[in-house]
Parts: structure tokens; C-alpha cells; sequence
């Protein structure tokens, strides 16, 4: 059985809607370089979505 990555080894990207990083996912295997949102939410609400404010 292949060792377990920690979840800080792996490759991240931006969010181009909320700027956010995000990390890579087994579901996103074949399609990563295509990957532009970190949710369903941030598709969704494309360019319109506020950026987050920072406290």
C-alpha cells in the first residue's frame, strides 16, 4: 500500500473569484491544469462574487 501524503505536500492553486488558496483533489486528477474554483459556489457565482474581506 502507497504512504499517505500530508495535505501540505500537495500542489495549490488560487481561486480566481475569492483568491483563496485551494489544494489538489483525487477528483480533480485528470483535469487539474484546468481547475480555476475552489467550490461549486465560486463557479457558480463567477466574476460577480464579492472578494472576502480581511478583518
Amino acid at each position: 500500500m502507497p504512504k499517505m501524503r500530508k495535505k501540505s505536500d500537495l500542489p495549490f492553486k488560487t481561486c480566481v473569484v475569492c483568491g483563496l488558496p485551494f489544494t489538489w483533489r483525487k477528483k480533480w486528477q485528470r483535469d487539474w491544469e484546468n481547475v480555476t474554483h475552489c467550490s461549486d459556489r465560486c463557479r457558480a457565482g463567477g466574476k460577480a462574487a464579492p472578494a472576502r474581506a480581511k478583518p
